[in-house]
């Protein structure tokens, strides 16, 4: 599909933490564009800086130093509440172990994140409901976490980062957990998500996972090392 407009830039971002008389840098001048409507993925093995640069384009941490600009702002070294702002309007995340209330059914747990955005009642079930049909999951959405498998409970995770029409979806090792029949619906499902004109960011370790985008980068020691766009 063609791409929209640059949503993010990263220039030069470095993440440095003090390890007692040790500096460790898990990123090291990471700079970065994406576009709108782009699905991307970061490889790297344990320590690549992955994980860090994860973070930082989900607004749950910042960088020491550099720039990173999301939809046409600058928001790298902005306040916590600022930050938080922007993750629960701008970002839907999708994690490897689910991060679901177990208490609550799939409907609730879709509209936690438009609870925390003062929606109305009425609208958060018509938008929760809307996006568990979309994953397929009509028939299991007053079901509780305990009561659906590992496939399921991920398709109520990627409704939930939908559901606040999140400008970027970010998902961390989203099929660590699933075997890998229920990985590969669990990928599908992402690359529907990407034909009806999601961007998406995958961090993952598995090639097979990383094989669905459209573009790779690999990370280590704190830096892009390569990229492969559309196979080439």
């Amino acid at each position: 599909m063609p791409l929209g407009v640059l949503m993010i830039r990263l220039e030069d971002i470095k993440k440095h933490y003090p390890m007692g008389e040790v500096t460790v840098r898990a990123l090291d001048g990471v700079s970065l564009e994406v576009a709108e409507g782009e699905f991307l993925a970061i490889m790297g093995s344990s320590g690549s800086g992955k994980s860090t640069l994860m973070n930082l384009l989900g607004c749950l941490d910042t960088p020491s130093s550099g720039s990173y600009s999301l939809q046409g702002k600058e928001i790298a070294h902005l306040s916590d509440d600022r930050l938080a702002e922007i993750r629960n309007r701008e970002i839907g995340f999708v994690f490897q172990t689910f991060n679901l209330m177990p208490r609550l059914t799939a409907l609730d747990n879709v509209e936690l994140p438009l609870i925390y955005s003062g929606v109305s009642r009425e609208e958060r079930r018509r938008r929760a409901h809307e996006k568990l049909v979309m994953v397929g999951l009509e028939d299991r959405m007053h079901h509780r976490p305990s009561e659906l498998s590992g496939g399921q409970r991920q398709r109520v995770a990627v409704a939930r980062a939908l559901v606040g029409h999140p400008s970027v979806i970010l998902a961390d090792e989203p099929t660590g957990n699933l075997d890998s029949v229920t990985s590969v619906e669990i990928m599908d499902l992402l690359t529907d998500l990407h034909r009806r004109g999601h961007t998406l960011l995958v961090v993952t370790h598995d090639e097979e996972v990383a094989a669905h985008a459209r573009r790779v980068i690999t990370m280590r020691d704190g830096k892009i090392i390569s990229e492969v766009k559309d196979g080439t």
